[in-house]
C-alpha cells in the first residue's frame, strides 16, 4: 500500500510572535496523539508557522489501517456476575461473544475484538477537529453568535480556514462553522482572491507565488541576510540579535529590511537606551559605524514590497522612534537633575520585602558590608571609601524615569548617571556592575570595589531570604537565589577571593541585632524582638540559630559551586571526595583541591591507590576497626588532632604517633609490613606539609608513594594473624594508611 502525504492548514488572524514557537510544537504533538491512538505511524512531520496560519504536513501516511485482532483476559469462569459485566463493559462485547480458554489449569473468559481497517481519511476528519479542540494557547478567545456559549469553540483568534488534503483529495471535516478544503489565502495586500492547493508538494510554492514565505526559518534567514546587507550597504555594522530576528519572522509573512535614519541628537542618551527602545517597542535593529559605537540608524522589518522602495514605509517608522527617543531624551534630561544620593533617598518608599524593610535599609547594610570586605582584605585592594559610596548609591536608579520606563536598565543607569555627576570612573563602575554576574555566562566584574558591592548584594540577599525561611523548593526560586549563590561562588573563584565564607556570612549586617530599622527576624532574636528593641531593651542573640542560617546560606551556595563543577566536566564523585572533608570554605582551595585529586586519579597510581583504599576500608568495617586515633575518640577522651589549627603542626603530631606506634611494638614486623610503616612515615607529614603550603599536586604525589608499599601489604602480610599483638598492629596500620589518605579526600566516595 503506497503513503500520501498530507497537508493540514489552520489559518485564522494574527497569531502573536511569541506564541509561535510553541504552537508548533503543540500541533505536531496532538498530531501525533491522534495518529498513535488510531495505529498509523506518522513518519516524517514537518510545521511550518506565519503570523495567519499554523500549517503541518506529514509524509507518508498509508491510505487505510491494517484490520487487526485483540484479545484482552478476563474474570475466571464461575467469578460474579458483577465482575463479568464489568468486563464485558470495558471491552465492549457481549457476553455470549466471550471465549474459555484453560490458563494455569483454570477455565478463563477472553474477549476476541476483531478490529476492521479504516480509511485514513476518515481518520483524519475525526482527527483534525479533535486537535484543534484541544489546542493550549497562553492566551485564547471565543468569538460571533457562538461565543455566548461556554462550549464553544476557544482559539488564540477567530478561525477562518482549514486547508486539510490527503494526496490530492480533501479530508472532510467541520469545526465551529468552518469547514475543511483546499482553498487559503495569500499575502494580504500583495495578493487577492483564492489559492487553490493541489496537494502537499505545492503548498509553498503556491503560496510564494501568493507572496507568503510559510517556513519560518526561510524568514528568519532573509531578515539576518537582509538586515546585514542593508546596513553594509550603509557603511554599517548590524548590532545583531537572534531574538529580534525570531520576533519579526514571526509579525511578517513576506519580510523586507528597510534601513532608516533618525536624528543624531539622539546619541547623547546612553546607547543601550536606544537600543531598548528600539528593540522592545518597535522591534527595530540598530547599527555601529567604523569605530564600533552606535550609529543614528535603524532597520525595521517591513510586510510588504513597497513601491517606492519602501521610502515612505522608513519615514512612518522614523517618526514613531523619534517619539519614542524623544520620551528617552526626556527621561534622561529629568533624572540627571539630582544626584544619585539625591535619587537615594527615594529608596525609602520602596519595600524590599514585607520582613525585611525597605530597600533604603538594604542600602545601608550594603555600604557597610563593602567596606568591611575592603578593610578587612575579603576582597583585597580595593579602596574602602569608594566602594562603600558606591554601596551606599548602587540602588538609587530604581527611582529615576528611565528605569521605570525600562527595569532591564536598572544597575546600567546608575552607571551613567554616576558619571555624568562627576564621580569616578571606580564608583561609577562599580554601581553599573553590581548585579553582575546575572547568569552562567555573563561577565564577572574584575576592579575591587566592584567587586566589593557585588558580593555584598548576593550575600545580603541570600542571608535575608535563608533568614526569614523564604528559601527555593523545588522549581521556585521567586527571589533568584540560586542565581544569587552562582554570582557569589563565580566572583570568589574568578577573582582568587581567599576568606572564610561562613566567618564571613555570620557577620553579615542583616544578621546582626545593629541593623535597628527593621523587623530583625525572630528566628534568630526571638520573639517579640521588634518590641523589646523599641523599647531599648537588650536582645539576646540565639548563636545556636544564627549559626544554623549562616551554615545553610554556605551549604547553598557549595551546593549550586557543586552542580557547576559537574556541568563543567568534572566527575562528581571527585567533588564529593573532597566536599565530604567538611570544615572547609575557602571556595578557591576547595576547587584547587577536587582539580588537584580529578589529575592524580586520572593516572595509574591514583586508580591503584584508590584500590588499595577500598581493600583497606573493607577490612577495617569488616573489623569494626577504627584505628587508634578513633579508639582515643571512643573512649570520650580528645582528639589530639582536634586541637590543633596549625597544619604545620598536624604533621609534626602525626610522626610522633608514628613513633609512638613503632615503639608500642612487640615484635618484628615482616619486611612488607615495615616497608608501609616507613612509607607512612614519610608519607603523612609530607602531605600535610603539601596540603598546609595548597600543593595539592604534592600532596597527591605523597599519597603516590604508598601505592606499592600498599600493594605489598596485602601480598605478602596476612592482616588477620592469629597472635592478636601482630592483628591489632595491622589494622591500626590500615586505619593509619585510612587516615593518611582522608587528608587529601575522601577515598569511600570515589567511584571504581
Amino acid at each position: 500500500m503506497s503513503g500520501s502525504d498530507f497537508l493540514l492548514e489552520l489559518r485564522s488572524e494574527e497569531i502573536p510572535a511569541r506564541m509561535q514557537a510553541g504552537a508548533r510544537a503543540e500541533l505536531e504533538k496532538l498530531f501525533r496523539r491522534e495518529m498513535d491512538a488510531a495505529g498509523v505511524e506518522a513518519g516524517e512531520i514537518t510545521v511550518w508557522s506565519t503570523p495567519r496560519r499554523l500549517a503541518l504536513i506529514a509524509r507518508g501516511l498509508p491510505e487505510a489501517t491494517e484490520a487487526v485482532s485483540e484479545e484482552l483476559k478476563g474474570p475466571p469462569v464461575g467469578a460474579p456476575d458483577q465482575a463479568l459485566d464489568g468486563f464485558c463493559r470495558k471491552a465492549g462485547v457481549e457476553k455470549g461473544d466471550l471465549e474459555v480458554r484453560e490458563v494455569k489449569g483454570r477455565e478463563t473468559y477472553f474477549a476476541v475484538k476483531n478490529i476492521p481497517g479504516r480509511e485514513t481519511s476518515n481518520l483524519l476528519s475525526e482527527a483534525i477537529p479533535a486537535i484543534i479542540r484541544d489546542f493550549s494557547w497562553p492566551k485564547s478567545m471565543r468569538w460571533g453568535a457562538a461565543s455566548i456559549s461556554t462550549e464553544s469553540l476557544r482559539w488564540v483568534r477567530p478561525l477562518s480556514g482549514i486547508v486539510a488534503l490527503l494526496g490530492d483529495d480533501v479530508v472532510e471535516c467541520e469545526v465551529h462553522g468552518v469547514t475543511s478544503g483546499s482553498v487559503t489565502l495569500g499575502h494580504r495586500f500583495h495578493h487577492s482572491g483564492d489559492i487553490t492547493i493541489g496537494n502537499a508538494d505545492d503548498y509553498a510554492m503556491k503560496l510564494r507565488a501568493g507572496h507568503v514565505i510559510v517556513d519560518h526559518e526561510e524568514r528568519q534567514d532573509l531578515i539576518r541576510s537582509g538586515a546585514a546587507k542593508v546596513a553594509n550597504e550603509a557603511g554599517l555594522k548590524l548590532v545583531e540579535d537572534e531574538g529580534l530576528v525570531i520576533e519579526n519572522a514571526g509579525l511578517t509573512e513576506w519580510p523586507v529590511p528597510l534601513l532608516g535614519r533618525f536624528e543624531e541628537d539622539f546619541l547623547e542618551v546612553p546607547p543601550e537606551t536606544i537600543q531598548l527602545t528600539a528593540r522592545v517597542n518597535q522591534k527595530y535593529f540598530v547599527c555601529e559605524d567604523a569605530q564600533g559605537e552606535l550609529a543614528n540608524a535603524f532597520i525595521c522589518t517591513a510586510n510588504i514590497e513597497a513601491e517606492d522602495g519602501g521610502a515612505r514605509v522608513v519615514d512612518g517608522n522614523r517618526k514613531v522612534l523619534a517619539a519614542r527617543l524623544s520620551d528617552a531624551r526626556f527621561f534622561w534630561d529629568v533624572d540627571r537633575k539630582k544626584t544619585l544620593a539625591e535619587h537615594a533617598r527615594g529608596l525609602e518608599r520602596i519595600t524590599f520585602h514585607e520582613k525585611l524593610g525597605t530597600v533604603a535599609d538594604k542600602r545601608m547594610r550594603l555600604a557597610n558590608m563593602a567596606r568591611e570586605f575592603s578593610e578587612e582584605g575579603v576582597v583585597p585592594n580595593a579602596d574602602a571609601d569608594r566602594a562603600e559610596y558606591a554601596a551606599l548609591v548602587c540602588k538609587a536608579d530604581l527611582v529615576t524615569e528611565m528605569v521605570g520606563e525600562f527595569p532591564e536598565l536598572q544597575g546600567l543607569m546608575g552607571g551613567y548617571y554616576a558619571k555624568a555627576e562627576g564621580l569616578s570612573d571606580v564608583e561609577a563602575n562599580a554601581i553599573r556592575d553590581h548585579y553582575k554576574p546575572v547568569g552562567q555566562s555573563d561577565e564577572v566584574p574584575s576592579a575591587p570595589e566592584s567587586v566589593a558591592v557585588s558580593l555584598a548584594d548576593k550575600l545580603d540577599n541570600l542571608a535575608a531570604f535563608f533568614g526569614i525561611e523564604e528559601k527555593p523548593t523545588g522549581s521556585k526560586d521567586p527571589f533568584a537565589l540560586r542565581r544569587a549563590a552562582i554570582g557569589v561562588s563565580r566572583l570568589i573563584l574568578e577573582n582568587g577571593l581567599r576568606f572564610s565564607l561562613f566567618k564571613t556570612v555570620r557577620e553579615l549586617p542583616i544578621l546582626s541585632p545593629a541593623t535597628d530599622s527593621f523587623a530583625i527576624f525572630e528566628r534568630i532574636y526571638g520573639e517579640g524582638f521588634k518590641d523589646r528593641l523599641s523599647r531599648g531593651q537588650t536582645v539576646e542573640v540565639d548563636n545556636q540559630n544564627l549559626t544554623t542560617v549562616a551554615s545553610e546560606v554556605v551549604q547553598f551556595i557549595v551546593d549550586r559551586l557543586k552542580v557547576q563543577q559537574r556541568e563543567a566536566g568534572v566527575r562528581h564523585d571527585l567533588i564529593d571526595a573532597v566536599f565530604a572533608l567538611g570544615g572547609e570554605d575557602d571556595l578557591v582551595r576547595l576547587l584547587a583541591r577536587v582539580k588537584a585529586l580529578q589529575s592524580f586519579m586520572d593516572t595509574e597510581d591514583g586508580a591503584n591507590l584508590l584500590a588499595g583504599y577500598k581493600r583497606a576500608a573493607n577490612i577495617l568495617k569488616k573489623e569494626d576497626w577504627h584505628g587508634a586515633e578513633g579508639e582515643i575518640a571512643k573512649t570520650g577522651e580528645e582528639d589530639p588532632l582536634a586541637l590543633v589549627d596549625d597544619p604545620d603542626m598536624k604533621a609534626v603530631i602525626d610522626a610522633k604517633m608514628s613513633e609512638r606506634h613503632a615503639k608500642e611494638l612487640s615484635y618484628t614486623p615482616e619486611p612488607a609490613e615495615k616497608a608501609l610503616m616507613d612509607a607512612l612515615d614519610t608519607s603523612e607529614p609530607a602531605a600535610s606539609r603539601a596540603i598546609a603550603a595548597e600543593d595539592f599536586g604534592a600532596a597527591m604525589a605523597a599519597l603516590a608513594g604508598l601505592r606499592g608499599p600498599i600493594d605489598r601489604f596485602f601480598e605478602e602480610v596476612t592482616v588477620n594473624a592469629d597472635e592478636e599483638n601482630k592483628r591489632a598492629h595491622r589494622l591500626d596500620l590500615l586505619a593509619r594508611f585510612r587516615a593518611a589518605v582522608h587528608k587529601v579526600a575522601d577515598f569511600s566516595r570515589i567511584e571504581g
